[in-house]
């Protein structure tokens, strides 16, 4: 059975834009998926990258003008400036850690909730309320939000050396177990031939 291993931020423009597309390809080739939210800021530094604050003026109108136009190729609303961007992702990952310890709700969901959040409700995804009402929403029990803090702080952490260790450097980032490795939602049909075998 193939594996997919998904990192990804939970404040990812490109996250959100991939919707549930992977979950759609592990389902058709029957792969099991473990979701590895990590602090997308600090994996920056740790791998070359820049924050999209600091980046030139000519990336910031670039990404702009992709994210405008992947919203509206796949159909997805998309708020260019959301009210609560950047905030903490720390406790919307911890809370998908502890759901996916827990297990009993759908994962997928989850995250897909707290990003758009993000992305299209304008909610801050730092406050304990918004994590509280995505983990109900997505079947699992709102308690999560608190019985979780020191395993998903620590798997968290965890995350992040993993991340960067493996080879990761942005969100979504998508890794088989034959070490395959896919970045971006615009290549998730190419994660979807490679399981295939055609690629």
């Amino acid at each position: 059975m193939a594996h997919i291993d998904y990192f990804f931020s939970t404040l990812s423009p490109y996250a959100y834009l991939a919707g549930s597309r992977m979950e759609d390809v592990a389902a058709k080739h029957g792969a099991t998926v473990t979701y590895k939210p990590v602090d997308i800021t600090t994996l920056f530094g740790r791998t070359g990258g820049t924050p999209p604050k600091d980046r030139h003026p000519s990336r910031q109108e670039l990404r702009a003008q992709e994210l405008t136009r992947q919203s509206k190729k796949l159909g997805m609303p998309l708020n260019l400036r959301p009210a609560f961007w950047p905030t903490n992702g720390a406790p919307s990952s911890y809370a998908i850690i502890a759901a996916q310890n827990a297990g009993g709700g759908d994962l997928g969901r989850l995250v897909s909730g707290f990003l758009r959040a993000v992305w299209v409700e304008d909610k801050d995804i730092s406050q304990d309320d918004v994590v509280r009402a995505g983990l109900a929403d997505a079947g699992f029990d709102p308690a999560l939000a608190d019985s979780g803090l020191l395993s998903g702080a620590e798997t968290y952490a965890a995350n992040l050396e993993e991340a960067a260790s493996r080879g990761v450097f942005g969100a979504p980032f998508y890794i088989t177990d034959t070490d395959q490795r896919f970045w971006g939602q615009d290549r998730i049909e190419d994660l979807d031939l490679h399981l295939a075998g055609k690629i």
